[in-house]
C-alpha cells in the first residue's frame, strides 16, 4: 500500500485502486500482476528523491480518454452556471478596497503594496472623477529594469520624483518603442472594469482576453456614470470557488473533472526529450541574478517560474508580486538587480513572513494523476494562482498548470 505526500497533505491516487482502513486511513493498493519473461522493475534511488513518499511504486499511466461528448457536455453546464449568475454574488459582507491617486509617488505606492500584501491596486484620477487604471507588480518590475539600465544603483531620489501617472506616461512612450520592434502591447488602453451585475461568464472572459490577473468591480451612478464607487476586486480565484461550491455534491455531472490533468490538454509542460513543444518552460536556480528574472518574467508574459535544484526538482517559485519585498528597509535603493540572487531576494520576504520557508508552504504542487476537480479545488484557495506540477518522490517538475489555463480549457477559449 502506498500514498503520495504533497503540501503537507497525504493524499492517494483516486484513479487507482485503493482501500479504507479501521480508522478511516486511506490508502492506494498495489496490485502485482505476473508478466512471463519480464524482468520486474525496481525503484533505483535516483527516484527517492527529497519528497516524503510511503512506499511509492511507479505505474505506467492508463487513464482512459475522455470523450469529445464529456467535454462539451461539462463545458455547456459551466458555461450555462456562469451565464446565470452575476458578480454580484462575489461581493463580500463587508471589507475594503485601497485604491491610490495617481498623483502618488511612486515609492510611496511601492510601500502601500508591500505593508498591505497587494498584488495590485485601482488608480483614481481626481481630476477627471473617476478609476483609470491600475497599478500592479509588474509596473514596479518595468520601473526597477529601467532605472537598473539608465545608472548602477537605483536610488530612492529617482523614485521620489516619479509619481504614478509620470510613470503611465513613461510606461506608454516604453511600449510604443517595444513596438517598432514587434514587441509591447498598444498602450494607453482603457481600465478593464466590469459591474455587480455582469455575469460571472463575462468577467472571466475579460480577465482571459485582457491577460490582467483581477478586474475591479465598479459601480456608477449619476449622469452617464459620472459617480464611481469601487466594491470589489474580482479574480479567477473568486469564479472558480462558485463553481466548485456550486458543483460540490454533483460533481459526476460534470465527467471530465474526474479525468487527470495529465491526460487533456491544461497546462504547460516539460518538454520531453524528443518531443516538440510549441511553448519553451522557464525555470530559474537559486543563483540566477535577480536582474535575469525580471527580465524573463517580462520576455516569457508569465507571472511565475518555478525555481529548481540542479535535478529540476522544485525548490520555490519566484513570482511578481515578489518583487514588493524590495519595499522592505528600502532595499530597493540599496542593491544591485544583477548582484542579488533569486535566494536573497525571496529571503527578504521570507524575513518578514517567518512562516513561509525557501523550500516550503510558497510552493503549490500537485501530481499528473490529480483528477482535474482536486486540481480546481487547490486553484479555488485564496492567494493561489498556479500549481507546479511535480513528480512523486523526486519532486521534479513536470509542468505548470494556472488559473488562467483551467478557465481557457473549461470555456474552451
Amino acid at each position: 500500500m502506498y500514498k503520495f505526500y504533497v503540501d503537507g497533505e497525504w493524499r492517494h491516487d483516486e484513479n487507482q485502486p485503493h482501500v479504507s482502513g479501521n480508522y478511516g486511513v486511506v490508502n492506494c493498493v498495489y496490485i502485482a500482476v505476473p508478466q512471463p519473461d519480464m524482468v520486474p522493475n525496481t525503484i533505483s534511488p535516483e527516484t527517492s528523491g527529497n519528497m516524503e513518499v510511503d512506499d511509492v511504486v511507479m505505474r505506467p499511466e492508463g487513464f482512459a480518454q475522455y470523450s469529445e461528448a464529456d467535454l462539451q457536455l461539462s463545458r455547456d453546464r459551466i458555461s450555462s452556471f456562469l451565464s446565470t449568475h452575476t458578480v454580484y454574488e462575489l461581493l463580500p459582507d463587508s471589507g475594503k478596497v485601497t485604491a491610490l491617486d495617481v498623483n502618488l509617488a511612486v515609492k510611496q505606492a511601492f510601500h502601500v503594496l508591500y505593508e498591505q500584501g497587494l498584488p495590485m491596486v485601482p488608480l483614481w484620477d481626481d481630476f477627471k472623477g473617476r478609476f483609470v487604471g491600475v497599478l500592479s507588480a509588474l509596473d514596479f518590475i518595468l520601473i526597477l529594469r529601467e532605472l537598473g539600465t539608465n545608472g548602477s544603483n537605483l536610488t530612492e531620489e529617482e523614485l521620489e520624483t516619479h509619481t504614478i501617472s509620470a510613470w503611465k506616461v513613461g510606461k506608454l512612450q516604453l511600449n510604443l518603442k517595444r513596438q517598432m520592434d514587434g514587441n509591447g502591447r498598444p498602450y494607453p488602453r482603457p481600465l478593464v472594469q466590469a459591474g455587480p451585475y455582469d455575469s460571472l461568464k463575462e468577467v472571466a472572459l475579460k480577465i482571459l482576453q485582457n491577460k490582467v490577473a483581477t478586474v475591479p468591480i465598479i459601480h456608477s451612478t449619476g449622469p452617464a456614470g459620472s459617480c464611481q464607487e469601487i466594491l470589489y476586486l474580482a479574480s479567477l480565484s473568486d469564479i472558480l470557488k462558485c463553481i466548485c461550491r456550486h458543483f460540490k455534491h454533483s460533481s459526476s455531472s460534470l465527467p471530465i473533472l474526474q479525468q487527470p490533468v495529465s491526460s487533456i490538454q491544461l497546462g504547460t509542460w516539460v518538454p520531453r526529450i524528443g518531443e516538440a513543444n510549441g511553448r519553451s518552460f522557464a525555470m530559474l536556480r537559486p543563483t540566477t541574478s535577480l536582474g535575469s528574472a525580471l527580465a524573463l518574467l517580462v520576455q516569457a508574459d508569465v507571472s511565475s517560474i518555478p525555481i529548481v535544484d540542479d535535478n529540476d526538482s522544485l525548490l520555490d517559485i519566484y513570482s511578481r508580486s515578489d518583487i514588493t519585498a524590495l519595499a522592505k528597509d528600502k532595499a530597493y535603493a540599496q542593491i544591485h538587480l544583477d548582484e542579488m540572487n533569486i535566494h536573497q531576494a525571496l529571503q527578504l520576504g521570507q524575513d518578514a513572513n517567518p512562516s513561509l520557508s525557501f523550500n516550503g508552504q510558497r510552493c503549490q504542487m500537485c501530481l499528473r494523476s490529480d483528477p482535474l476537480h482536486k486540481v480546481m479545488e487547490r486553484l479555488a484557495n485564496p492567494g493561489v494562482r498556479r500549481l507546479v506540477i511535480v513528480e512523486a518522490g523526486s519532486k521534479r517538475v513536470e509542468g505548470i498548470i494556472s488559473l488562467s489555463d483551467v478557465f481557457r480549457f473549461l470555456l474552451g477559449v
